[in-house]
């Protein structure tokens, strides 16, 4: 049974503080979409009543709706397979299934396009054998839905997975002991407490397809990020692209809301003292062969196939004499860069998530909120307002490392926040008391309990923001200091002079770069579950 949420008081100077410095930081590029929208003409602010742009948010949300659920539908059965039962090369699974993280979306939707679309490979193959000379067009609604859903569904299946890890087995099997059925179990026990890290990683998918440009620009589905990059990359009307972009602001913030009201105030973690173990694995039987299956469908889509394009492109400009990039470079400067981010973006999460779930307050409940603003913002917008800002009032920091890691914060942060939060929210606050009842400082708690109790989280999030860095192309080209290339500037360099055998090798290399560590992370999250 369910318990309210146990508040511990004031918090100390050492959580609210930093956590009113990162809602600052997060506050900046809305700030300077505020400016730019009340400096315009009523002219711009009637455009927002035409119907098409009413339109546009209705196709916005319907997209952001049918890939969340779809990832759902996806990253939920693959976690609970992976590490509750005994799915053959469940290890291998656990890697591989969490690398289509690592695709851009810009990458992940010409490749569909090249190898599914209208006179695309597959086409190509079937009028050469069966003479069919025309396919089903996979532009629009449909594709953007299927391309994004299997590259977003692993922010579900981290948190999901993490969630699993810490959950109490007794609960489990003490239902099983009162009679309880499998599927009884997993609905009636196992899906309510996985409900926070469900609606976490839920909500990631949801601002990431919020804030998506690369994919329904190329599948020409329309939506208020693409509209707003035409706004801004074309200058047609730049006034009206910081309207638009309020407008997905009010939208991220709904999502969030909602994503709140989901979440509930229930209590996630065991009331008792319960035991630390893991749980037995459970026996698939027949379902051993659907479940592969399904593990292998899912891959071969959102991995194998992408991959295996991107082999046929480098080896055809190999065999073509086109010469191929030098990579080493940008790779170095991909994974410094990016670790950095990871490691920085943690640190702001911990006193943001530590100040919403053990001092539940209306300071800590805004917080929270605002730090999802910049995920569901285009990178383009996030950036010109650093540019603003750092500019006019910080020139010191202007193109410097400082500011484009300021950039990674505001975008990537509630990937942190969100795995974070979700693992505090099952570790009991009855064990921080203690030891501060034991004359221990309440930051001395939070250093060696809290934080080691909610590792798996924060590797997760660190794993979120490490890939969504790597791949991240706006920010980074507007905000960069001069000479500084990356593997996803090198990628987009090549794609838009039409280069697609040069773009292979720099996109290969993103996700082995990426692969490595994610399997580390993953390896060593399975040895110590």
């Amino acid at each position: 049974m369910w318990g309210t949420l146990t508040k511990m008081g004031k918090p100390p100077i050492y959580i609210w503080l930093p956590s009113l410095l990162v809602a600052g930081l997060i506050l900046l590029s809305p700030t300077y979409l505020v400016f730019r929208s009340f400096n315009t003409d009523i002219f711009t602010w009637q455009l927002l009543i035409r119907p098409r742009i009413l339109m546009v948010l209705l196709r916005t949300l319907l997209l952001v709706f049918s890939v969340t659920v779809i990832s759902s539908l996806i990253a939920i059965p693959l976690a609970w397979l992976q590490v509750r039962t005994d799915l053959r090369l469940r290890k291998l699974w656990s890697v591989i299934t969490l690398l289509p993280l690592v695709i851009p979306s810009y990458v992940g939707g010409f490749i569909f396009i090249v190898a599914l679309g209208p006179k695309g490979m597959l086409q190509k193959l079937l009028d050469s054998i069966l003479a069919v000379d025309r396919i089903p067009d996979i532009n629009g609604y449909f594709g953007a839905v299927v391309i994004l859903s299997l590259l977003s569904f692993p922010y579900i299946l981290l948190t999901v997975k993490s969630a699993l890890r810490q959950l109490d087995p007794n609960l489990e099997e003490s239902a099983q002991i009162l009679g309880d059925g499998r599927w009884r179990l997993f609905f009636g026990i196992t899906i309510p407490l996985l409900r926070p890290s469900i609606a976490a990683g839920a909500l990631l998918v949801a601002l990431y397809t919020l804030s998506d440009f690369g994919a329904v620009s190329i599948l020409r589905y329309e939506t208020f990020t693409w509209a707003i990059f035409n706004q801004y990359e074309g200058s047609l009307n730049r006034n009206f692209g910081a309207l638009l972009s309020m407008i997905l602001i009010v939208i991220s913030l709904s999502v969030v809301v909602s994503e709140g009201l989901t979440r509930g105030k229930g209590r996630y973690y065991r009331s008792g003292q319960g035991v630390s173990r893991n749980p037995r694995l459970i026996s698939l039987g027949i379902w051993q062969w659907p479940s592969l299956l399904f593990s292998i469908i899912i891959t071969a889509l959102a991995l194998v196939l992408p991959i295996c394009v991107l082999l046929y492109w480098l080896i055809r400009g190999v065999f073509a004499g086109e010469p191929l990039l030098l990579l080493w470079g940008p790779a170095f400067n991909s994974i410094t860069i990016s670790i950095a981010a990871a490691v920085v973006t943690v640190l702001a999460a911990i006193p943001v998530a530590v100040l919403s779930v053990r001092y539940a307050s209306m300071l800590g409940i805004v917080i929270e909120k605002v730090t999802y603003i910049g995920f569901a913002l285009p990178g383009i917008a996030v950036a010109l307002g650093l540019v603003f800002f750092g500019a006019n009032y910080m020139p010191v920091i202007y193109q410097t490392f400082v500011i484009l890691i300021a950039a990674y914060i505001i975008l990537f942060l509630p990937a942190a926040v969100s795995s974070i939060r979700s693992s505090l929210l099952q570790v009991r606050p009855e064990i921080e008391q203690a030891g501060r009842s034991l004359g221990r400082s309440s930051f001395y708690v939070l250093k060696s309990l809290t934080i080691p109790l909610v590792q798996h989280g924060m590797f997760a999030g660190g794993a979120i923001v490490f890939l969504l860095t790597m791949k991240e192309l706006p920010a980074t080209l507007i905000l960069s200091p001069l000479g500084f290339d990356t593997l996803a500037t090198s990628i987009w360099s090549a794609s838009s002079e039409a280069f697609f055998a040069q773009a292979a090798a720099p996109a290969l290399l993103l996700i082995l770069v990426s692969a490595l560590p994610l399997t580390f992370i993953t390896i060593k999250e399975d040895l110590r579950s």
